[in-house]
């Protein structure tokens, strides 16, 4: 019974945390949007797209290694392996930021010019470079708290920074855009690294704190190298699946403008495309993702130990329930961008080509939501080399796509490759979820039925509305809160969720 309170709780406040930090970054992008535009994102989401590159080395896995082994440390009680553990993870990521540093600050100005294609992007590899010791370390103790079960530390950490981080955009992206977009990027990117700074201190204390009540007997006689292993058995497929993965991500969004410009499109126009998709219109469409994600993170443990016992009865119900609220969650949302879209991208952005690519692209969500949940679930599962291989054949495909057919078919193209993606990676990841975990998703409760409702219930609620004379804000608002209400009536009325379901996930 402590342990489900402390779950509903800990997930309670990861929620609460990461739909905070969301909306915090919806106004981030859209003030900056404004203040730099379209082009000024796109050029902000390249250099982006290299940091995640390079973040990869100084994170990785880690964070998931750290919560694995220390989850079962604490159930076997041996408590100083903990801070083993701990020490071994810090130099470890510490190393890797500092080798990552030398080469970007060394190299930055052939990075900018050659790999990024943009030399505006040269003083912001630079300043960017340093975040990656406090984004390793921070990495690591916020796996230190999942693990415990403490949730507090690491979500207050994420709102200090963002409070921190928006604040330092402000006062130096004000002051500095006016010279331009290389400054506008530099100046976001040295607010990046104030942030990082801010929260990494912030969590460190929390962390002593915590780890100095720990006992330091029980510890276990092997030597350092033994948990060296350990955690470059866990962290090495998953860190390099995201470096593999994020190295074709950066040279896909490299890419794209540059198939573009080659299809005929105007480079500032190009760059524009490229940050309305990845900085406006993606970051909307993942929004109500907010509480699945939360949920996933705080499973990870607890599949970890269900694992580690055998208790494949505890995994069969913990994934079955996350796949079946992924799902119904991702269709109801999926036709509300869908309807909505337009309206959204005025509202938020007062841009109806935002608009536009959302409502293009709402169909994905569910797919997206399912990739992103089965690719948490199968790293509890300690089958990160599946993840692995997904990500690589994924990414390979999106580059050699985008390579031959946005020349052709440009604007399109893409899209179409997006498309093509998202099933893939969906299609791969819940495969092999379903033959380790022998779920069963039943095609017309949890599909077919859903959809006829999401689509019925949604349109029914905008024609009724499409009549009034509403403002953008309160159109959306009444259409999504309507079209959620009626859908879940649908479910509970056809019993495709029940009473006893909703208890059981709760148990």
């Amino acid at each position: 019974m402590v342990k489900k309170v402390i779950f509903i709780k800990n997930a309670l406040v990861l929620t609460a945390t990461s739909l905070l930090l969301r909306l915090l970054g919806v106004f981030f992008k859209v003030w900056l949007a404004k203040i730099i535009g379209s082009e000024g994102i796109g050029l902000y989401q390249l250099v982006f797209s290299f940091y995640v590159l390079v973040a990869t080395f100084a994170t990785g896995g880690i964070s998931t290694a750290v919560t694995r082994l220390i989850a079962d440390e604490l159930i076997l009680g041996r408590q100083s392996g903990v801070k083993k553990i701990m020490k071994r993870s810090f130099a470890l990521t510490l190393f890797i930021a500092a080798l990552s540093c030398i080469i970007i600050f060394i190299f930055a100005e052939p990075i900018a010019k050659h790999f990024i294609g943009n030399i505006n992007a040269c003083p912001s590899l630079r300043i960017l470079c340093f975040s990656l010791f406090f984004m390793g370390v921070s990495s690591c103790i916020k796996g230190y708290f999942i693990a415990r079960r403490k949730t507090l530390p690491p979500s207050s950490s994420q709102i200090f920074e963002q409070i921190v981080r928006l604040a330092a955009v402000f006062l130096l992206v004000s002051r500095y855009h006016h010279l331009g977009i290389a400054y506008s990027c530099a100046a976001v990117l040295l607010a990046d690294t104030i942030a990082e700074l801010s929260s990494c201190l912030y969590l460190y204390l929390f962390y002593r704190n915590d780890v100095n009540r720990l006992s330091s007997s029980g510890g276990r006689s092997a030597p350092p190298f033994s948990v060296f292993s350990k955690i470059l058995h866990i962290a090495g497929p998953i860190t390099g699946g995201r470096y593999i993965n994020s190295g074709l991500r950066t040279i896909e969004n490299i890419l794209v403008p540059k198939k573009l410009i080659e299809f005929g499109i105007k480079s500032d126009s190009a760059l524009s495309f490229f940050g309305i998709i990845k900085g406006m219109a993606l970051p909307i469409l993942f929004f109500p993702s907010t509480i699945l994600n939360s949920i996933t993170t705080l499973l990870i443990p607890e599949i970890s130990e269900a694992n580690a016992t055998n208790n494949h009865l505890i995994i069969s119900r913990l994934v079955s329930c996350v796949i079946k609220i992924t799902l119904l969650i991702g269709l109801i949302f999926g036709v509300i961008f869908y309807v909505c879209g337009e309206q959204l991208g005025i509202l938020i952005y007062d841009d109806l080509s935002v608009g536009t690519f959302i409502k293009y692209l709402a169909p994905l969500v569910p797919l997206m939501y399912l990739d992103s949940i089965s690719d948490g679930i199968l790293k509890g599962l300690d089958l990160q080399m599946a993840t692995f291989r997904h990500s690589v054949l994924d990414s390979s495909a999106r580059v050699l796509l985008i390579y031959f057919l946005v020349p052709i078919y440009g604007q399109t193209g893409f899209l179409a490759i997006m498309y093509l993606s998202n099933i893939l990676t969906c299609y791969l990841n819940m495969r092999r979820l379903i033959r380790e975990t022998k779920i069963k998703i039943g095609v017309l409760n949890n599909l077919l039925l859903p959809t006829t409702y999401a689509i019925g219930g949604t349109l029914i609620t905008a024609s009724l509305f499409n009549e009034l004379n509403l403002s953008h804000l309160l159109y959306v608002t009444l259409v999504a809160a309507f079209s959620v209400g009626l859908y879940l009536a649908f479910l509970f009325v056809s019993k495709i969720v029940t009473k006893e379901e909703i208890q059981e996930l709760i148990r």
